[in-house]
């Protein structure tokens, strides 16, 4: 009887211990998965920290279009520079010959020329009829041909005789006291204007052993005068 109930308690001990062990277990499981539970909802990106990452993301892209909008502003700044470069260069090209038309223009005598410039006028010189010969003292083609040359070398941008416009086409022809411009007869004291810097003009005619002193030696009456306005007609315009 004894034996058997020391068997029944041992049944029990075993019972209560392995109840005790389980017991021990579950606890053991429960605060596992609880600790795994919560380290692993750490280590999940919370939604502030998806946010600032999405920020992140979008600023590094704002700022790679940002270098590629300044890039390109500076690529059309650097074209708008090289064609106001190109249209300037262009202007001063178009007033250049503007200038240079206007110029070839007053030389051909095909529109009228005001500006300053010198009058020369040339007259026969006196002689005795009897006893000199007039060919010696009136002024041929070839006198009036030196006063042009010269003026047309010093830059005179039109000229002008006895109010007859020449270019660079026109002929002279002496025919005894007148002489005929382009067909025109006109009679002396031969009158030739030239538009142009005076001084250099001036000073051109009158250097020693120059035109001047040339027709003085052949006895022709050389008037010289600078003028601050002069006005000569375009070619053939009668008026």
């Amino acid at each position: 009887m004894a034996k058997k109930m020391s068997e029944e308690n041992k049944k029990k001990g075993r019972y209560i211990l392995y109840s005790l062990v389980f017991l021990v277990l579950g606890f053991i499981f429960a605060f596992s998965y609880r600790t795994l539970g919560k380290d692993s909802g750490e280590t999940s990106p919370s939604p502030t920290f998806q946010e600032e990452e999405q920020y992140r993301a979008d600023l590094i892209v704002q700022k790679e279009r940002n270098k590629e909008l300044t890039d390109e502003m500076r690529s059309k700044q650097a074209a708008i520079r090289e064609f106001e470069q190109s249209f300037s260069e262009n202007e001063e090209n178009h007033a250049v010959l503007v200038e240079e038309a206007k110029d070839l223009r007053l030389l051909l005598g095909v529109i009228p020329a005001v500006g300053p410039g010198v009058r020369v006028t040339l007259k026969d010189g006196d002689y005795d009829p009897i006893e000199q010969n007039p060919n010696d003292y009136i002024v041929h083609e070839s006198h009036v041909l030196r006063v042009v040359n010269e003026l047309k070398i010093s830059g005179a941008q039109g000229i002008a005789i006895n109010g007859q416009r020449i270019s660079s086409n026109s002929y002279i022809k002496c025919t005894g006291p007148v002489i005929q411009i382009d067909g025109r007869t006109l009679p002396a004291p031969f009158v030739v204007e030239a538009i142009g810097d005076a001084n250099i003009l001036s000073s051109s005619l009158s250097l020693g052993g120059g035109v001047i002193d040339g027709l003085v030696h052949d006895n022709i009456e050389v008037t010289l005068e600078q003028l601050k306005v002069l006005k000569l007609p375009a070619l053939r315009d009668e008026s």
